[in-house]
């Protein structure tokens, strides 16, 4: 279900400045009654959510369309054209630790994944003069190397194949919201969103059909991995990309995720804060936990709190990433000891084994977004259970409209 309201994006006041790698946190509402006892480890208890709140309040209701605003002069800033030349830009303060790739995107909005792969392939772009891979996080005051750039060719429109009509009532089928500059996909757990080695069919190759009489497609605004399903969001529009992008980079988004973990975190509620770092190895890529002023380390936040167990053996968590980083969820998780269940990579438990019944698969689902509409309000999505994680429940006999309480998490 979603919903668009003409109301400020909430955002609760961040706990004090603590530095251990995890802690809990406090509903604002609650704060005199928390409790507040030392954990071993790094970890802090957390507390019990005060009076019982509304089930399910995001699926209770009715999905609503605001009409369309004109469009404000200086909502966002206008996209910079695109360089006919080789020119040289500094990172600047808002830009730093973003991806290569998502610099570009978001200093050009209308930049074809393709294009801005093949001018890093290439080693066209340089950051200080090196080269530099997509996904490298930039620091403020790098100098940034940028070649000639150029929109791709647009598409004749005409009659879709029936291969493209097919691809365009999937796409219909996973829309959860969509408006004249905004759509949330509910994508499905195996569908890629980016192209890869061996990966044919992808969301951004599947938005191809959606191209409109200017040549313009869809674009992403954010990424999930392959096996996650849930929430996506889609710029239909340069002008809603550049809002959108801007929003992420600003924090004003909210996530939400589900997950279905091995025992049952204690406390039950708390704050994961590490760095990652990337690690490569003969067949894989994973995030790992890092020290501060490792090569390649990021600052990680998430916080979880525990919605309900199942036999002390697993525990639906509710996860609210503060960074995006690759693999976070994932990595937090399995680093606090309690990996997602069925994740192929992180999942570390020796001699432990899925319950019988239950699908060997990725637990993990973007259960919701919030975050400013490009045109004012406020878009405000949910996605359902995936297929093997509502078997799951129902298996487990966890119900999934019981109230979240990580909603009133931080936002930092």
């Amino acid at each position: 279900m979603s919903r668009r309201v003409k109301r400020p994006l909430a955002k609760s006041r961040a706990p004090g400045n603590r530095r251990k790698s995890e802690r809990s946190y406090r509903n604002p509402l609650q704060a005199d009654r928390a409790q507040s006892d030392r954990a071993k480890g790094d970890r802090k208890p957390g507390f019990r959510p005060g009076g019982k709140q509304d089930a399910r309040p995001s699926e209770r209701r009715a999905p609503t369309r605001a009409p369309l605003a004109p469009e404000p002069e200086k909502v966002a800033a206008e996209p910079l054209p695109l360089p006919a030349k080789v020119q040289t830009v500094v990172v600047t303060a808002d830009e730093n630790n973003m991806r290569v790739d998502r610099f570009l995107e978001a200093r050009f909005p209308g930049l074809s994944f393709s294009h801005i792969q093949r001018i890093v392939r290439k080693g066209e772009l340089r950051v200080n003069g090196k080269r530099a891979d997509s996904k490298d996080r930039l620091e403020e005051g790098q100098s940034i190397r940028i070649p000639p750039l150029k929109l791709d060719a647009p598409k004749p429109v005409g009659q879709l194949s029936e291969v493209g009509n097919k691809t365009l009532a999937a796409l219909k089928d996973m829309t959860l919201f969509e408006d004249a500059d905004v759509m949330v996909l509910n994508k499905p757990a195996g569908l890629a969103v980016q192209g890869g080695s061996g990966t044919t069919r992808h969301v951004d190759q599947m938005l191809e059909v959606m191209r409109d009489a200017k040549g313009q497609k869809p674009r992403l605004v954010h990424r999930l991995d392959k096996e996650t399903a849930g929430c996506l969001l889609i710029a239909k529009n340069r002008f809603a990309a550049t809002a959108l992008t801007g929003s992420f980079r600003h924090r004003s988004a909210r996530k939400i995720y589900w997950a279905l973990v091995a025992g049952v975190p204690k406390p039950k509620q708390g704050r994961i804060s590490t760095y990652l770092a990337k690690e490569e190895g003969e067949e894989d890529t994973i995030m790992r936990i890092a020290a501060h002023g490792d090569e390649g380390a990021s600052h990680a936040v998430t916080y979880y709190a525990v919605v309900e167990t199942s036999a002390q053996k697993l525990a639906w968590v509710s996860l609210k990433p503060v960074t995006g980083r690759t693999h976070q969820l994932r990595a937090h998780m399995a680093h606090i000891g309690h990996a997602i269940a069925g994740d192929p990579k992180y999942f570390n438990k020796e001699n432990w084994e899925l319950p019988g019944g239950l699908q060997n698969r990725l637990h993990l689902l973007a259960r919701r977004i919030v975050i400013p509409h490009p045109r004012g309000g406020v878009i405000d999505v949910t996605a359902p259970l995936p297929p093997h994680m509502l078997q799951s429940w129902n298996l487990l006999g966890l119900e999934a409209d019981r109230f979240d309480p990580i909603e009133n998490a931080p936002e930092e």
